[in-house]
């Protein structure tokens, strides 16, 4: 087990990269499949989405939920402790609300 000294740092392995907070995000409405969270984040590969999705599961910030059916049906949703990421990711948003204006439109 890795020991994290600094509690940013901390908080940026389980909730860092590039797609990690936007995949929370969406789960912080509620449950999705994994075919609504690749619309809904259409630069993610599904190769990509898939890794974050396992980290995040993984580390007990989501709940993967796979229903016995054919084809499998899987759902994805904030675990207890996921939710106690709710206020960080309502400050990311607030603030990128706030100063979008100033970094426009980025493609990356």
């Amino acid at each position: 087990m890795v020991k994290f000294d600094c509690p940013v740092k901390l908080t940026s392995e389980v909730i860092g990269g590039k797609w990690k907070p936007i995949i929370l995000y969406y789960l912080e409405g509620g449950t999705h499949r994994f075919s609504e969270l690749q619309r809904a984040i259409p630069g993610a590969t599904k190769k990509m989405l898939t890794k974050h999705l396992r980290e995040l599961e993984r580390d007990d910030v989501i709940h993967r939920k796979v229903f016995a059916q054919v084809p499998p049906r899987v759902q994805y949703s904030l675990t207890r402790h996921g939710q106690s990421l709710r206020p960080i990711l309502m400050l990311m948003s607030a603030w990128g609300k706030r100063h979008r204006a100033r970094y426009g439109t980025r493609k990356n």
